[in-house]
């Protein structure tokens, strides 16, 4: 990190008047649902196999290496076995077929919890047993957030969602209002805190109020209004932001724990309704789709199926972006699937773009909200000078994509980075 830091992070516009206000779609299942044997790049071993009958709720598996989350079958069906499919990582990955029968019967996959009267033990086995996941685009297992409260002072609840085009969080928010506050509360008795903030940008004029007299009877929660910039939905820009406190690797360090709000909304649907994660709420947005929308997909469901359902593409050359504009990956298929994880689905058309020499303007360095200087690190790769790249500290990069999107001369600053984290990650042995 540099000594003199600069902005740290931008104003942009976000777009999302596309979707922020339009009732959300709600799709019916395919007919054939797919569940990755991956989740956040570490295994999921089935415990199903082909043939087998299962339900709403039937558990299907779980991640078991260091961390535990289970998965539940998303419908009611016949398991038709593993199949090579996209994923969001680029990858071909093994994937659990389950032919949709259309029943949607439901096996409650655990008992509901009255999280006032549980201890907190009991509360956070029902959080790693519901399989809970943040639901922002991380995809990291809820229950080891909350594992020490002792060291909690403040729960941040990020309903920022600062990356343009995406609403998913705004709109469920808004249309799950009483889900939302149970989960907030319970994971501020989970959390151990004393004192609990519902984080969300200060140009929601609409929302606010709302939140404010849902929270009205609830005085150690607050709702707490930050600028509206980007990236301050990154937790260490949110951390500073309302405690000012800077730390190394965990907010825990500092006496705070961040959750998503979706997930908070997740956790109450599973403490009141037994219903693990098995649907989504999924903004597809963007100048290339006809007809953006936040959809409500079933887990597992085909994007191809959500883009066919928002009017398809608005022309033949587009860009597909598995999450958003900034920090999503672009994809080179649309058959990868929704996970719980997953909030949006950014489409844009592809327009050239000239990118002239860097003009030593230093702005990448300006707004780079790590405090590192960018333009150099691409320097370094290009070189390949391991040794510059240790010194600044390339591991360090977020890939926001905020260096590329400020650059005046076009230069695809965070493109070179991902590369130099590739080639550091290779060849460091230190």
């Amino acid at each position: 990190m540099s000594i003199l830091l600069g902005k740290m992070s931008y104003h942009a516009f976000g777009h999302k008047d596309l979707t922020a206000h339009d009732e959300i779609i709600k799709l019916e299942a395919p007919s054939e649902i797919k569940i990755p044997l991956m989740i956040s790049n570490a295994p999921f071993e089935a415990i199903v196999k082909e043939g087998d009958k299962v339900k709403v709720g039937t558990k299907l598996g779980a991640r078991n290496d260091h961390f535990y989350v289970p998965v539940y079958s998303p419908v009611s069906g016949v398991v038709k076995g593993i199949k090579k499919n996209m994923h969001s990582s680029l990858k071909q990955v093994d994937h659990l077929i389950i032919e949709n029968d259309g029943k949607f019967e439901f096996e409650a996959p655990f008992e509901p919890l009255d999280f006032e009267k549980a201890s907190h033990k009991e509360l956070l086995e029902f959080v790693k047993e519901a399989g809970l996941v943040g639901c922002g685009g991380a995809g990291f297992p809820t229950y080891v957030k909350y594992m020490m409260p002792e060291k909690i002072d403040t729960l941040i609840i990020n309903a920022v969602e600062c990356e343009p085009y995406i609403t998913s969080d705004f709109r469920g928010i808004y249309d799950n209002l009483d889900l939302f506050v149970h989960g907030v509360r319970a994971m501020f008795k989970l959390s151990g805190g004393k004192e609990g903030l519902v984080a969300i940008k200060e140009d929601k004029t609409d929302l606010i109020p709302i939140l404010e007299e849902a929270f009205s009877s609830y005085p150690e929660i607050k709702v707490a209004k930050v600028p509206n910039v980007y990236p301050m939905g990154w937790e260490r820009t949110l951390v500073y932001e309302l405690v000012k406190k800077r730390y190394v690797k965990l907010p825990s360090e500092v006496g705070c724990v961040v959750s998503n709000a979706t997930t908070a909304i997740a956790l109450a649907d599973a403490l009141i309704n037994s219903m693990p994660i098995t649907r989504k709420l999924v903004t597809v947005s963007g100048n290339g789709i006809k007809k953006p929308a936040n959809v409500l997909t079933y887990v597992g469901t085909p994007v191809k199926y959500l883009i066919d359902k928002c009017g398809g593409y608005n022309g033949d050359k587009i860009i597909l972006i598995a999450g958003g504009p900034m920090m999503g990956k672009s994809m080179v298929s649309d058959q990868y699937v929704i996970e719980a994880q997953c909030n949006a689905v950014t489409v844009l058309i592809d327009e050239p773009i000239d990118e002239i020499a860097c003009l030593r303007c230093g702005r990448c360095s300006d707004y780079c909200p790590s405090g590192l200087q960018p333009v150099r690190i691409n320097n370094a790769e290009k070189t390949k000078d391991l040794e510059a790249l240790r010194k600044l500290s390339v591991m360090d990069c977020i890939e926001c994509g905020l260096c590329s999107f400020v650059c005046p001369s076009k230069i695809q600053v965070t493109e070179g980075i991902r590369k130099a984290k590739r080639y550091f990650a290779l060849n460091n042995k230190k």
